[in-house]
This record gives C-alpha cells, structure tokens and sequence, in this order.
C-alpha cells in the first residue's frame, strides 16, 4: 500500500471509487474540470491510497484560509478494516496542521451509521449544534 497527493490524472479512477461506495453524494460540481480547479485551489492537501497502481481509497481535502474541510472520502469495499481511510484523514489533518489550520469539518450523511461510528472511532466529534443551510445559484 502506497499514499501519496491525488493529482487531476486521478480523476476517472477515484470517481469510480467514488461512485462504488454508498454514502457518497455525487453532484455537478464533482466534474473533472470542478474536481482538478479543486486540486489547484487546494494544492497538497488531497490524498489517494494505492495497492500496486490501483486505487482503493481516496480524499479531497480544502480550505477556507480558517478551517479545513475533508470531502468524499472512500475505501474500495474489499479494502476496509485496514486503516486506509484513517491514514487518509490524518494526511490531511497533517498537511492542515502545517498551515497552521486547528479544525477540520467533513459533512457525513445522518443516516450513514458506518461513516459516523468510523469518524467517532478516529476522534471525529459530532456537531449536535449546528444545522447546515445551502444557498443553490
């Protein structure tokens, strides 16, 4: 198993994985060309995990200039249970730590029991006091 940065090559092998795993909300603005601005606006911080050339986990990362935020990330099925998805968030957590971020945020699904009881596994703390609002353009 190898990690290493996600670059915008990555694109059509980790949505496949994306698109593979349930829990993981696609939309527009997950297209290649979204996706690779997102890389370039946020460079270092995505993450991908590799067996041999394959890749069976991965990560976008972000940030606000304030806080960081972790999107979309995802094990292969046949790959959970080996702390893949762990060492992905703590490569971000790392590299967000560098630039001096102290928090980080993902959005998790409320009825996606797996993700949450993972989250809490690592130290993740669920934010009973906030409720998300989206602005559509």
């Amino acid at each position: 198993m190898a990690l290493r940065e996600m670059t915008p090559a990555d694109y059509d092998e980790v949505y496949a994985l994306w698109a593979a795993c349930e829990g993981i909300g696609l939309g527009k603005s997950d297209g290649r060309a979204e996706i690779g601005a997102f890389l370039e606006h946020n460079p270092g911080l995505s993450f991908v995990e590799l067996e041999g050339e394959t890749i069976v986990g991965a990560v976008i990362c972000g940030t606000d200039g304030r806080r960081g935020y972790l999107h979309h990330l995802a094990v292969a099925p046949s790959h959970r249970r080996q702390g893949i998805g762990a060492r992905l968030a703590d490569a971000c957590i790392s590299r967000l730590g560098a630039m001096g971020i102290e928090k980080c945020h993902i959005f998790v699904y409320a009825d996606n029991h797996s993700a949450r009881r993972f989250w809490e596994s690592i130290g993740w703390v669920e934010r009973v006091e906030l409720v998300l609002m989206t602005y559509t353009l």
